[in-house]
Formats: structure tokens, C-alpha cells, sequence
């Protein structure tokens, strides 16, 4: 690892865990300044996103994935399901579970959060060029794995 002459710590710019970390920092909260414009906290980013990949989940399935306990995720999607973004119905081979669809408005709303996603990226990674950009997501979807983080999840989402 280079270091810092002077001091024999990080370089003078900062380490990859630090410049990592401080990037994350400062991505996360651009995107949840983006999202707020419409009207969503970045959980609920995340559940819409996951909704559209794979509809009809159930709660538990969907808590689950995103790394939360059931009692957690009931009142989380509660108030998603009164702003009329998703819908529970009853899964038609075991009735004692619900399966969650976005809406017709869940998916309008999708739509705008994908061109949100879509400028936060430019934005984020304005500073590369194209070729710098995909080494650098190749790069990173590397360390992640490695690290065992699941792919398209953040982290945050235990913190609800």
C-alpha cells in the first residue's frame, strides 16, 4: 500500500477505504436529497426497485432481501400501500400470505425515480470518462463481492 511520507499513514489525498467511504457518504446523501423531490426516502427507492425485478413477493421474502425483521418491514410497507405505490393481494397458491405489486402509480412513480438514478449517476461520476467509469464499476463489483455484499442492496436498509 502507498503511503504517506511524512507521516507513514494513507496518502496525503486519503485511502481507498477512506476515499470509498467518503464517496458513499456523499453519494448517499445526494440521493436522498434527489429522492425527496419525490417524495421518497431511499428504502423506499430501494423497495419499488425491487418490486419492479421480481413482483409478487411475499412480506417475508421481501423483508428478507432487504435484510429487515418482518415487524420492521409490515409498517414500512403500510405506508407505502396508503400512498397507493404498492398493493398486497393474496398469493393464489398459499392464501395465507400476500403477494406485493407496485401500482399503477408505484410504476409511474418508478419511472421517475429511474431518470433521478440515471442523473444522480452522471453526476456522481462526471469526473470520468466512459472507459474510466466501467473500469472503476468492474473494479468495485469486485471488491464488493469479495467483501459478500449483495449486489443492488445497500446495507442502510437494516438501519430502518
Amino acid at each position: 500500500m502507498e503511503t504517506n511520507g511524512t507521516t507513514g499513514g494513507p496518502p496525503r489525498g486519503g485511502g481507498v477505504a477512506f476515499l470509498l467511504a467518503q464517496l458513499g457518504a456523499h453519494a448517499t446523501t445526494r440521493f436522498a436529497e434527489r429522492v425527496a423531490e419525490l417524495d421518497l426516502t431511499p428504502p423506499q427507492a430501494g423497495l419499488l426497485r425491487l418490486l419492479a425485478a421480481t413482483p409478487g413477493r411475499s412480506q417475508r421474502e421481501l423483508a428478507d432481501a432487504l435484510g429487515l425483521p418482518p415487524s420492521r418491514f409490515v409498517p414500512f410497507a403500510d405506508a407505502m400501500e396508503q400512498r397507493g405505490l404498492i398493493e398486497r393481494r393474496r398469493n393464489p397458491d398459499d392464501r395465507r400470505l400476500h403477494a406485493i405489486h407496485l401500482t399503477a402509480q408505484g410504476e409511474a412513480l418508478l419511472g421517475r425515480l429511474r431518470e433521478v438514478g440515471m442523473a444522480h449517476e452522471q453526476a456522481v461520476c462526471a469526473a470520468l470518462s466512459a472507459e474510466e467509469r466501467s473500469t472503476l464499476q468492474s473494479l468495485l463489483q469486485r471488491v464488493a463481492a469479495e467483501q459478500g455484499l449483495t449486489p443492488l442492496l445497500h446495507p442502510g436498509f437494516t438501519k430502518l
